[in-house]
């Protein structure tokens, strides 16, 4: 990461990060607008399913259930747009990285920066509509950096990883692909743990909360954003921790195996 924010790179992250998102919304009429209408349709689309035509009665103990939604979101959208557009980064700028010399790691880091466009997006509309709408300590909402930041570099170092892993064994964008829409349902993002059949089972709460690791972030923003709660200690270390620890141990993945990229793109 000091090398992807040092001076003298700080322009080639730039031009690749304007790159990735011009690409995205190139043609598009509405451009950026679509980071937002994306998740709104799936927020409608879930509200209905699940409150509407299903009628899942413990949803119904969520005030402004799809506001909910958005909150839970806005992290998703960040995660697994991130992953895959990361997982096949180095793959397709793999001409500029065989012919100019620069930093590997910039690639999958302005990959990360350009999805996270989506996310200050949502933010921007969330934070106003929340602090209106919900109840809660306001104060808890100068939590949100900290916890925006931990959750960064839980991404920062999976895309580190994922992406040169990816240029070794292909195989790897296949298997993410394939994973995250079940994750996405193993996430407390439609659901709090205290509105499913098994939420009375502490072990099996305990199992969803750390086994999946994305969980303790998705709760950390929910309460500073969503309900006006400061985490608990224990979340807040543990997102904190396992944060910077997956940003060193994906760095350190990239940079060992970063010496044969030429070769194998």
């Amino acid at each position: 990461m000091i090398r992807v924010l040092a001076p003298h790179n700080r322009e080639v992250f730039a031009n690749l990060t304007r790159r990735e998102i011009r690409g995205r919304y190139k043609g598009s009429w509405l451009g950026v607008v679509w980071s937002l209408i994306t998740p709104i349709v799936m927020m409608l689309a879930y509200t209905l399913v699940f409150t509407i035509i299903f009628q899942v009665g413990t949803l119904g103990e969520i005030p402004n259930y799809s506001l909910f939604l958005l909150t839970g979101l806005a992290l998703w959208v960040f995660f697994a747009g991130a992953l895959v557009s990361a997982a096949t980064s180095l793959i397709a700028s793999g001409e500029l990285v065989k012919k100019v010399r620069f930093p590997r790691e910039i690639v999958p880091a302005a990959s990360v920066f350009s999805q996270g466009l989506a996310t200050a997006v949502m933010l921007a509309a969330l934070i106003p509509i929340n602090l209106a709408i919900m109840p809660g300590d306001r104060k808890a909402m100068l939590l949100l950096p900290v916890v925006l930041l931990a959750f960064l570099m839980l991404i920062m170092g999976l895309a580190f990883a994922v992406s040169v892993l990816n240029v070794y064994f292909r195989d790897i964008e296949h298997i993410l692909s394939a994973l995250l829409l079940p994750w996405f349902f193993l996430t407390p993002i439609l659901y709090t743990f205290t509105s499913f059949p098994l939420a009375t089972n502490e072990w099996v709460v305990d199992v969803l909360k750390y086994a999946n690791f994305v969980t303790p972030f998705v709760l950390a923003l929910q309460d500073v954003l969503y309900w006006g709660l400061v985490p608990s200690a224990r979340l807040l270390t543990y997102i904190l921790v396992v944060g910077a620890g997956t940003l060193v141990g994906g760095y350190l993945i990239f940079r060992r195996l970063e010496r044969n990229l030429a070769v194998e793109l």
